[in-house]
């Protein structure tokens, strides 16, 4: 096992650098950028159990859109997406389930019903009452770097190029920052899990450079999740659409289970789990 232990969720243990952990995701938005989107209790809970099928570890569920350029959502409408599905599943299926919201109205409510993680991609820079529920509760929180907030690429704000001098720097710097207010709050750190925000605020070639340092991350201490999944720097070097980008995902997937990625959040579960497999098998047998 690594040197960044063991986080206890529920019933399930995560033994970080034994395996990768596949996080399979529902979007409850019908604007989702990948075109996955479900707006149907019944059908969110069949696309549930055909992930859990097909060997997804966690699921992680959301009812606001990350794509660039999308609208906010009340609380309400949020709340009124994700916690009925996250109600049903909690009794429903045995695996972890994640909320993906940075707002702390929507994450009491989901851990009410049933959600045992909280993924905040805005890593506490929104809500610092996202890390007291967590700390609260005992649940693991995700922190996220995202940079739409200081001209990112896709942020629609004008970009300033001297920012990005050197973005691992950055990324790892927020993190940082996102960890210790945490840890001050309250958070255990077996319970933090850090994400360097694959499409959020950084340019395709960027993301690239992300999986390419990925390592630079380990210094933080903890679990590394990353989520390709489908995500425009694909596109952009493929030249393809986002139902179209598979392999470029199992690429990107590989590539950063060699660079310490310990979860990966996917939309394509069955082959991502494959993928994850074989490159266990590379990377962790000795």
């Amino acid at each position: 096992m690594s040197q960044v232990g063991t986080t206890k969720c529920g019933n399930t243990e995560f033994r970080w650098g034994e395996r990768t952990y596949v996080m399979g995701i529902i979007n409850l938005s019908p604007d989702s950028f990948s075109g996955d989107g479900i707006t149907d209790l019944k059908a969110a809970l069949a696309q549930a159990h055909r992930l859990v099928s097909e060997g997804a570890d966690i699921l992680d569920i959301g009812g606001e859109s990350t794509r660039p350029g999308s609208s906010p959502i009340s609380v309400d409408e949020e709340v009124g997406r994700v916690v009925p599905v996250i109600e049903r599943l909690a009794s429903e299926i045995s695996i972890p389930l994640s909320v993906d919201s940075y707002k702390s109205e929507v994450a009491q409510k989901a851990l009410k019903a049933g959600a045992t993680i909280i993924n905040d991609q805005w890593g506490l820079k929104r809500d610092l009452k996202l890390a007291e529920l967590a700390a609260e509760r005992g649940v693991p929180l995700i922190l996220m770097s995202n940079q739409r907030d200081k001209g990112g690429y896709d942020s629609g704000i004008q970009h300033d190029a001297t920012y990005y001098d050197d973005l691992m720097t950055e990324v790892t710097s927020t993190l940082e920052n996102s960890i210790q207010q945490a840890l001050k709050l309250g958070v255990p750190r077996e319970n933090i899990i850090v994400d360097p925000g694959i499409g959020f605020g950084k340019s395709w070639r960027q993301e690239l450079e992300i999986i390419r340092r990925l390592d630079e991350l380990r210094g933080l201490g903890r679990p590394i999740l990353i989520g390709p999944s489908r995500k425009s720097f694909i596109g952009m070097v493929l030249d393809l659409p986002a139902g179209e980008r598979m392999e470029g995902t199992a690429a990107a997937i590989a590539i950063g289970i060699s660079k310490g990625a310990d979860i990966v959040r996917v939309h394509d579960v069955q082959q991502m789990v494959r993928v994850c497999r074989l490159s266990d098998a590379i990377v962790r047998w000795s």
